[in-house]
Parts: structure tokens; C-alpha cells; sequence
């Protein structure tokens, strides 16, 4: 279960489905766990009329210390860029006072059909930049 303290920070006990057969968990799950996390930070920002929807391009995972079944860790959001058309998540992963993992994920504005990029809003600019790191 996941448990939030701040809209940019949540805190996840490792789930059983995330670890592998020596208890630690997948890669991939700090990715799920992370995006997670970006979606309730996400929901907090201000509402803006004809807003464009957010696409992933990139998602990667740099792996310091894995966790383990049952480990308490926390995920914080920070923003590392604001973009004209993009931005730029890093989610840290942190169990006590340890840096376990560094999750960055870049989302595109796009409009329409074919996704064409779009400008990001000017009050979702705003927001973001209480976050850039």
C-alpha cells in the first residue's frame, strides 16, 4: 500500500509481485513505482483549460542499492527540466537515509490524432517550477 506524506513524495512498502526469487525487486517495478508516484504528484497541478495530454518518451532506472520484500521506500518527484513541449521527472528512491534508485521519466505535450507537440501551459510552467531541482 502506498501511503503519501506530500503530493511529491509517497512511501511503498515493496509488494511481493515486485521482487524476484532472491527477494529483490525487478527494474522494471521502480518504473511502476515511480510513474505511480508521478501520478498523484500530477493530479495536484492547476487545472488549465484545453490542456494537452502527457505522453512518455523515456523512462530509465539507475539502480544503487536494490530493495528488497517488505522494505519500506520512499518516492519523491522532482522536475530536472521544463522544456518548451516537454519535461523532465526524476523520481528518487530512498529506504532510511539511503539513495536505493534514480528514476528519470520524460513526458511530451501533444495535441490531436497524430500527437503533434504542443507548448505546455503557461500555469502548468508556473507550478513546475516549485519542483525544478
Amino acid at each position: 500500500m502506498a501511503r503519501a506524506e506530500r503530493s511529491d513524495v509517497i512511501e511503498v512498502r515493496v509488494p511481493p509481485r515486485d521482487v524476484d526469487r532472491h527477494g529483490q525487486m525487478f527494474i522494471a517495478s521502480y518504473i511502476s513505482q515511480a510513474e505511480t508516484a508521478l501520478s498523484h504528484f500530477w493530479r495536484t497541478r492547476p487545472l488549465v483549460d484545453d490542456e494537452p495530454i502527457y505522453i512518455a518518451r523515456k523512462a530509465s532506472c539507475s539502480l544503487h542499492r536494490a530493495l528488497h520484500y517488505d522494505e519500506l521506500a520512499r518516492f519523491s518527484i522532482s522536475v530536472n527540466k521544463i522544456g518548451g513541449k516537454s519535461i523532465g521527472f526524476v523520481v528518487a528512491v530512498e529506504t532510511g537515509n539511503e539513495l536505493a534508485a534514480e528514476v528519470e521519466i520524460l513526458w511530451l505535450a501533444v495535441r490531436g490524432d497524430e500527437h503533434d507537440p504542443a507548448p505546455l501551459p503557461e500555469d502548468t510552467r508556473d507550478w513546475l517550477y516549485k519542483y525544478l531541482a
